[in-house]
């Protein structure tokens, strides 16, 4: 087998987009993400990052590590637009892109050697492109299979430097031949599904580097962790992964939350929470045509308890007053007294070509999906915040709950 499959990520990519805006900022200690008491880190920088600050860190913790610490609210519509621009480069090389998330993707480039030469230099095309282009850094890993292609592009990462990064030539790519000296003295963390419980079991097992986990054998494993755990830890362990680079990948699910500043009991501010969060997220399953046979309520209280609530239409819908009425029940079914600290709501169980059969009448039905029809088409011309529910107008406007937004907690000026 030769190298066919590449992993690039960018580094530490919502930070180095914004110092894009605010070059003053650059050498600085920056992260992005909530900046108030409930808030998380979402990216840091590298300057950050000399004072052990990293991302999902709680923003208050970060702020004690380091005084000079400036903290930009996440802008997620902003960094969708740069990770377009970022995986638009990649389909140059191969289309055969599969992202992970907005900020690293893997690519097979199995058939492109013929155009782009050998994958030594197309990574490095990709790396010289994303940065002529973009102005971002990008790191490149190479190997066999999915698994080895992204512990390469760790290993191509920056380095945290007590100033900053310290950078190599952000590209690593790791041969077949090379693989167990390559994974043998890992820490046994870094292979896919080792979390903190799996971590505890390997290590009550004497087990604390890769290498040593590829010494038991897979029947110990699958005792000690399960079928299905077990058998992959084997597989990994020797650099096993047969899964393919996958093209399209539809979202199965569709949904929005809110982290409040203060804890709210009080139904009425819950419920115009609800409004603002079911309004958004019909908005984009109409978008994506689809329509949705489940919703779900989630609920996180104060002390961090959180739990969900479904419930399943007889028929699909992707109309808002329908999802708010059956969210509205579920809401109802809550016990308000601890405090709600998040709200969330999403909709499952997506279906394209249903059509929708209602409780209410036939006429009730289609006046209101021509009312929602018609918001869409005045938002598709002049933006979501151009309408919307009454409940959520305030005196600044709209508060429309765009995707991404708030995501990593309120900031400290938030009016929640």
């Amino acid at each position: 087998m030769t190298i066919s499959i590449l992993h690039v990520d960018m580094d530490a990519f919502f930070a180095s987009v914004e110092l894009l805006r605010h070059p003053e900022l650059v050498g600085k200690p920056v992260v992005v993400g909530g900046s108030g008491n409930r808030g998380v880190v979402a990216a840091a920088s590298y300057e950050a990052r000399s004072y052990g600050i990293y991302s999902a860190m709680p923003s208050r913790i970060a702020k004690r590590l380091c005084r000079d610490l400036v903290v930009i609210s996440g802008d997620y519509e902003f960094y969708v637009q740069a990770s377009e621009r970022i995986m638009n480069i990649l389909k140059r090389f191969t289309p055969l892109v599969e992202p992970l998330s907005l900020d690293e993707a893997f690519l097979d480039i199995g058939g492109v050697r013929r155009v782009h030469g050998e994958p030594k230099a197309i990574a490095y095309k990709i790396r010289d492109a994303i940065y002529e282009e973009e102005g971002l850094r990008c790191s490149v890993g190479g190997s066999v299979n999915k698994f080895l292609a992204k512990l390469s592009s760790e290993n191509a990462k920056p380095k945290v430097g007590p100033r900053g990064p310290v950078y190599g030539e952000s590209v690593f790519l790791l041969d077949e031949n090379e693989v167990e000296i390559f994974l043998d003295p890992l820490p046994v963390h870094a292979v896919w599904g080792v979390g903190p419980k799996t971590h505890k079991k390997l290590n009550a097992l004497g087990i604390e580097t890769v290498g040593e986990l590829s010494r038991v054998s897979e029947g110990s494993l699958v005792s000690n962790l399960g079928k299905a755990a077990g058998q992959q830890l084997w597989r990994l362990a020797r650099g096993i992964d047969n899964r393919n680079v996958v093209v399209e990948q539809e979202a199965k699910s569709i949904g929005h939350e809110e982290t409040f500043s203060k804890d709210l009991t009080n139904r009425e501010d819950l419920e115009r929470e609800l409004v603002r969060l079911v309004d958004s997220v019909s908005w984009r399953l109409r978008k994506s045509e689809k329509k949705c046979r489940t919703v779900s309520l989630k609920i996180r209280y104060s002390d961090f308890t959180t739990f969900s609530r479904s419930y399943t239409f007889p028929d699909p819908t992707s109309l808002s007053s329908m999802v708010l009425e059956e969210a509205k029940k579920l809401l109802s079914e809550v016990d308000l007294r601890p405090g709600v600290r998040l709200l969330g709501i999403s909709v499952t169980n997506f279906d394209k070509n249903s059509g929708e059969q209602l409780k209410f009448s036939e006429n009730s039905h289609s006046n209101r999906k021509d009312s929602e029809d018609a918001v869409d088409l005045i938002r598709d011309r002049f933006g979501v915040a151009s309408i919307g529910p009454a409940s959520i107008l305030s005196s600044t406007g709209m508060r429309v709950k765009r995707k991404g937004e708030q995501q990593w907690g309120p900031d400290e000026n938030s009016s929640d």
